[in-house]
């Protein structure tokens, strides 16, 4: 557990450019975040977090001129939601 003291001292240092995050996720989406960051080199489950959402942003923005992902973003979003309660926390 990280004391109160460290806490403010980040915050203070980067309260421009970041947001602390802290979310309840299944083992399995932890466990995901750790194979990402592993298979791309990133530095842990945070920076694994980030590059998800490079990557679910790049999609989208292929998919405004792109048909195939178009295709992929709607079958991955439809996938999601049909099985909401076994990835959501």
């Amino acid at each position: 557990m990280v004391n109160s003291a460290s806490q403010k001292k980040w915050r203070d240092k980067n309260f421009l450019i970041k947001r602390q995050l802290n979310i309840m996720a299944r083992k399995q989406t932890h466990d995901a975040l750790e194979e990402m960051a592993q298979a791309f080199g990133l530095r842990g489950k945070g920076e694994a977090v980030t590059f998800a959402c490079f990557v679910a942003r790049a999609l989208i923005q292929r998919a405004e001129y792109a048909g195939e992902a178009a295709r992929m973003l709607d079958d991955f979003a439809a996938g999601y939601h049909r099985d909401r309660d076994i990835h959501s926390a």
